[in-house]
């Protein structure tokens, strides 16, 4: 239920958004373009459906996505970053927010904020987020939607490690992990190493 999307492209682009001295525009633009070839591999499953269609020639049977459109879901506030790639790639989509911070002590999520659109459990719903750290966000965000009754759900991030991986997977283990790649460690402040900083302070310019 974890898997490594190591297309070269993304796997040269998040080289650069490692770089300490990556600028926040580039970084900002570098997980937009990264986000939106993660996005392309989540999505190969989608179910398709035939329709007809007229062309300037002639009439023919095409193929479009099935259903209700699918639903990201953005965990606030470094969730963005990766939201924008996967809105280029499908600018349909629904889209939902789950705010969550992490207490600085307790490393635990405390939620402040969710608005996600209806009829959850007839859609793919899509949640994103730049880092699979401790684990504690994505486990309570997933949570908090099935709750909300989403039924078809994956996971989308930039980095992971294996604490995370192993986390989220005992606590969620019907939801696939999609990441750029697998790091090695947690600190003792639950950053990730080699990592890439606080992905939601280098996306926005904060400290």
């Amino acid at each position: 239920m974890f898997t490594v999307i190591d297309h070269p492209l993304v796997s040269h682009k998040l080289t650069l958004l490692r770089k300490k001295e990556t600028t926040t525009g580039e970084f900002r633009r570098l997980a937009r373009e990264i986000s939106l070839l993660l996005g392309y591999e989540v999505l190969r499953d989608l179910p398709l459906e035939p329709v007809t269609i007229e062309t300037p020639l002639e009439p023919m049977e095409a193929r479009q996505v099935q259903g209700k459109k699918l639903c990201f879901i953005s965990i606030l506030r470094a969730g963005e970053g990766i939201l924008d790639g996967m809105l280029d790639l499908v600018p349909s989509a629904r889209i939902g927010h789950v705010g969550l911070y992490r207490d600085p002590v307790s490393h635990e999520p405390v939620e402040y904020y969710f608005k996600v659109p209806d009829a959850l459990g007839e859609r793919l719903c899509v949640v994103v987020d730049p880092m699979l750290a401790t684990g504690h966000s994505a486990i309570a965000a997933v949570t908090r939607l099935k709750q909300a009754g989403a039924g078809r759900i994956k996971f989308v991030c930039l980095l992971a490690v294996p604490e995370g991986v192993a986390a989220f997977t005992a606590a969620h283990p019907d939801v696939p992990i999609y990441a750029a790649a697998l790091d090695r460690q947690l600190d003792d402040h639950a950053y990730i190493h080699p990592g890439l900083g606080d992905a939601g302070d280098r996306l926005f310019g904060t400290k």
